[in-house]
């Protein structure tokens, strides 16, 4: 069993950043690779970054590439996202997913992120 506990969301204005934080226990993190999703109100739960095991490849959906970055601490069993030029489009519940192999095991229960306009 791996547990993520996602930190960081907050009510902040259009332009502005934010830094989400996940932190794991429980089995070796550096066995996972990791992934962001968001879920805005009425609408599925998305994809919006992930990074491999060791944090050497990062993958983002379009609608936040050149805005947001994903990393990973191995060290700290923690994985992160950097979150610039936030728009009220990026307005959702975003969630923290540990994969071992070819689906997404464990979850976090997520933090709200608002963004006003």
């Amino acid at each position: 069993q791996v547990q993520l506990v996602e930190s960081g969301g907050k009510l902040v204005q259009a332009g502005g950043s934010l830094r989400l934080s996940c932190a794991a226990s429980g089995r070796t993190f550096s066995d996972y690779a990791m992934g962001w999703f968001r879920q805005a109100p009425g609408k599925g739960r998305d994809i919006v970054a992930a990074i491999t095991k060791s944090g050497d490849t990062t993958s983002y959906a379009d609608s936040v590439k050149g805005r947001f970055t994903i990393s990973r601490d191995n060290t700290k069993n923690t994985v992160y996202l950097q979150m610039n030029s936030l728009k009220p489009g990026d307005t959702a519940v975003y969630y923290c997913a540990a994969r071992s192999r070819f689906t997404y095991d464990y979850w976090g229960r997520g933090t709200q992120v608002t963004v006003s306009s």
